[in-house]
């Protein structure tokens, strides 16, 4: 399988696979309930590092709309690789979950980020 095709297989894996894309790029009230659909969905981080690293602007992607991702990208401009980043801070916190003390794997992955 490619690097292309790999990294995007988790968008099979999507909570909203089956969504009408209607339903995912609004505005508004109506971005909530887009943000609810990904609340529980398995490959949120995946896509949210996607809309980062590809600097989507429409729709909501990993739980947050672009206005929230545009704020995101602002307070951490130095980030290269959203993908790595997150990919990284989820592993520190898998292996940390159950270490008490210390910063969050969160804390930790964002004072790294810069």
């Amino acid at each position: 399988m490619g690097a292309e095709r790999e990294a995007e297989s988790w968008m099979l894996r999507g909570a909203c696979r089956g969504a009408d894309p209607d339903e995912l790029f609004v505005e508004g009230a109506a971005q909530q309930r887009a943000k609810a659909l990904c609340a529980g969905c398995p490959v949120r981080t995946e896509c949210l590092a996607h809309a980062l690293d590809h600097r989507i602007e429409h729709g909501v992607w990993g739980g947050m709309t672009e206005r929230e991702r545009r704020a995101l990208l602002r307070r951490r401009p130095l980030v290269t690789s959203w993908r790595g980043l997150l990919a990284a801070a989820r592993s520190e916190y898998e292996g940390r979950a159950a270490t008490p003390g210390g910063p969050s794997p969160r804390e930790e992955a964002w004072r790294q980020a810069g």
